[in-house]
């Protein structure tokens, strides 16, 4: 999958986006004609070419198939990426993590990728999401409670009755987030939600059926009744996340929305720094209320 790769040289016309591919093509000729070669020269190699999307975006939207069939053999699709957030695949069942380039070529030529087996954190999800909170909230607290906990080097592995209550655009970008947590991988289990995915998505009915079969055939299908047994455990009750803010630096420094004001006014000294004619912030505020609204300038 050839992604990040055609700039935008041309903007602002009706073929821009035409003609960048264009430029791109001839801009790198060579490699698309060597990699045009391996496509046929290789068993099972494709090449998915530029312009077509984000990887991680086409892979849960048309590429990933969460169970393989090959010869009358069924097994679990994983990924290996040259990409950090390879993990958005996660979201759907399907495991993966981004490698480095040489581990890339070798997975390519049919090697295997070795690893050590890693502790997983079980985090289990209760509760419901409450209106007026966004995914972007739950992903801020989850961030926040795994950097906590410390997640480096391990695979985190979402369980528990609120896992129903997570859309799966919602996993994908928990999953996406796993190197903000530190942890290798951070996957969701095959469940409903999975297959009403997969269906949206236009995956065949058999590829379908394949998968809610394979999975409960293999204790992969998600209960949430199951206590399963992990090397450590988080939980989080999801009707207790709220609307927050990350920053000022880091996207596990979450902050409630509803602190916004009083933490904006502690870190202003942090910014502002011994500069006398800069220390007159305590009235920001009316500062503030002199101002006129952005979508009435007449005000």
């Amino acid at each position: 999958m050839i992604d990040h790769s055609v700039i935008a040289d041309l903007f602002g016309r009706a073929d821009a986006f035409e003609r960048n591919v264009e430029i791109e093509y001839q801009r790198n000729g060579e490699r698309y004609q060597f990699l045009r070669w391996g496509q046929g020269a290789f068993r099972d190699f494709k090449v998915v070419p530029p312009g077509t999307g984000i990887v991680h975006q086409v892979n849960i939207e048309y590429l990933a198939s969460v169970v393989m069939d090959r010869d009358g053999v069924a097994y679990p699709d994983t990924v290996v990426g040259t990409d950090s957030h390879t993990t958005m695949v996660n979201g759907l069942g399907v495991l993966g993590w981004g490698v480095g380039g040489i581990e890339a070529e070798a997975a390519m030529l049919g090697q295997p990728v070795s690893m050590l087996i890693p502790r997983v954190v079980g985090f289990k999800l209760t509760g419901e999401i409450q209106p007026g909170v966004t995914a972007t909230d739950v992903v801020l607290t989850v961030t926040e409670m795994l950097r906590k906990h410390g997640v480096v080097g391990k695979f985190v592995e979402f369980y528990g009755a609120g896992v129903a209550e997570v859309p799966l655009a919602n996993r994908a970008t928990l999953g996406n987030m796993s190197p903000e947590f530190g942890s290798t991988a951070a996957i969701f289990p095959i469940d409903e939600e999975t297959i009403s995915y997969l269906r949206f998505t236009g995956r065949d009915p058999e590829q379908l059926a394949l998968v809610e079969a394979y999975a409960k055939e293999q204790g992969m299908w998600h209960d949430p009744k199951h206590e399963p047994a992990y090397s450590e455990y988080i939980e989080l009750d999801l009707s207790d996340v709220v609307p927050s803010i990350a920053g000022p630096k880091r996207p596990q420094d979450r902050i409630a929305l509803s602190d916004a004001k009083s933490t904006f006014r502690e870190q202003i000294p942090n910014y502002v720094g011994d500069d006398p004619d800069k220390k007159d912030y305590s009235k920001l505020d009316e500062m503030v209320d002199e101002t006129f609204p952005a979508s009435d300038p007449g005000h």
